[in-house]
């Protein structure tokens, strides 16, 4: 077999199934055999023309599979083994992942520095929403699957965890702090859950849609709080005492949870936006402090590489936090511009969608 299918981007408005040749594996890659990828809203973003991709690209970037063939300088992995690999993907030979920020490897260009030089898959090559993905610098990259864990179980690692988790972790909370989390779509929920195990003694998680909120609480909020039912800010500071959080976390991307955010936190407190942002931002003076407040706002995106992969799985495995319960919908893969119509209009309850190519 020399061909398979993959979901392209033609055109904002148009991502279709087409043939493609399945890619040949250079020394340092491995070809991974897709068992179970699925839509990110960054998809979406693409899919709309919010984010320029080049036509003709494979999208997807949240691979779960197992190794098909291995290149000749990639060690410590077998053909038949189940992996993950995440959605950013380092070489670990640029500065900025010397420098600790594998998210952003690549970055440098003669052009100047472009910011997620880490995410390639369905940015700059082919991503996982097709029958087999190349994953680049293999042996840096790829993650062996515990057994006894679903695709389910670990489709949120790659991606959706991981920025949910580091949403938490640049946060910097500390044993008992009480932390907001604004949105409690994918990444948001995995946020909540990344603050519960940080320590977190009281996590109010806000949104909109009842039974996310529900879900929220499944994975550790001890309150949660309907923005079309009551002033969000107005509760958390009740709820504080007028103290306000020790941290927010913004997992949206819109002007109005991020100025929601700022305006519930403590002094010295920490605002950790993880939300992809399609218009500027307007910080407002009262709720900054006129910038004495000691405030830090700061971002992430998701950490990758084997390592961190690893980790992400010890905690699935560990039974700490499941997030199986994110994945709602299951569609093939030739069923993808339906599930993209499904995801990008967040219908019928949907949080995340399985695709299964085979």
């Amino acid at each position: 077999m020399t061909m398979m299918k993959a979901a392209v981007f033609v055109a904002p408005g148009r991502i279709e199934l087409v043939d493609k040749p399945i890619p040949p594996v250079g020394p340092n890659d491995a070809l991974v055999r897709i068992t179970t990828t699925t839509i990110c809203g960054t998809d979406v973003h693409i899919l709309k023309g919010e984010y320029q991709v080049a036509p003709g690209l494979t999208i997807g970037h949240e691979p779960v599979g197992i190794i098909e063939k291995l290149g000749s300088n990639v060690q410590g992995y077998q053909e038949g083994q189940r992996v993950i690999a995440g959605a950013i993907c380092p070489s670990f030979n640029s500065y900025a992942s010397q420098d600790g920020l594998s998210s952003q490897d690549g970055g440098c260009t003669c052009h100047g520095y472009k910011p997620m030089g880490g995410w390639r898959f369905g940015n700059t090559i082919d991503g996982t929403q097709a029958e087999y993905v190349l994953v680049p610098d293999a042996q840096a990259n790829l993650a062996p699957v515990p057994d006894g864990l679903s695709d389910e179980q670990v489709l949120m690692c790659p991606d959706i965890m991981s920025t949910g988790f580091a949403g938490a972790e640049a946060a910097n909370i500390k044993i008992g702090d009480i932390v907001a989390v604004f949105a409690q779509g994918p990444i948001g929920l995995c946020a909540t859950a990344g603050a519960k195990l940080r320590g977190a003694s009281m996590i109010i998680a806000i949104d909109g849609v009842s039974e996310r909120l529900q879900i929220a609480r499944q994975l550790g909020a001890d309150v949660t709080l309907n923005f079309r039912e009551v002033d969000v800010v107005d509760e958390i500071l009740k709820l504080t005492g007028g103290r306000g959080v020790d941290a927010s976390i913004e997992a949206l991307g819109l002007q109005s949870t991020f100025e929601s955010a700022l305006r519930v936190l403590k002094p010295g407190g920490t605002l950790s936006s993880l939300g992809v942002y399609s218009s500027d931002l307007t910080i407002p003076l009262g709720a900054f402090h006129a910038g004495l407040g000691d405030n830090k706002i700061v971002t992430s995106l998701c950490p990758g590489g084997k390592e961190r992969m690893r980790r992400l799985l010890n905690v699935v495995a560990s039974g700490r936090v499941d997030l199986g319960l994110l994945v709602t919908h299951e569609y093939k893969l030739e069923q993808i511009v339906e599930a993209y119509d499904l995801f990008g209009h967040q219908r019928d309850g949907v949080l995340k969608v399985a695709i299964k190519p085979f």
